[in-house]
């Protein structure tokens, strides 16, 4: 189940993400989920960086969640991967 103000990152460039996240929070989004698994997380964390530091100084990191996830691979054997949340808020000042 996909939600609406979720990015989730696969094998597009970085840029295609960021521009993603940016565009929820233009849409009026107040949160953006940043999600990833196995070698993608890396790119999540880079995503989430860039959006907050290059792009807008009003965006923060709010939460950072971590698990892993049973997978088969491609053995066909189980095996855990990582992944990632990463929710980027606008913050509120006043």
């Amino acid at each position: 189940m996909q939600n609406e103000n979720s990015v989730y990152i696969g094998d597009k460039p970085t840029m295609n993400y960021v521009l993603a996240c940016l565009t929820l929070f233009h849409s009026g989004f107040r949160d953006v989920v940043i999600k990833a698994r196995g070698m993608n997380t890396s790119k999540a964390i880079v995503t989430a960086e860039l959006v907050r530091t290059k792009f807008s100084n009003k965006i923060c990191i709010k939460d950072i969640k971590t698990g892993i996830e049973a997978a088969k691979g491609k053995n066909g054997k189980m095996r855990n991967i990582g992944v990632i949340a990463i929710t980027l808020s606008i913050e509120n000042r006043g």
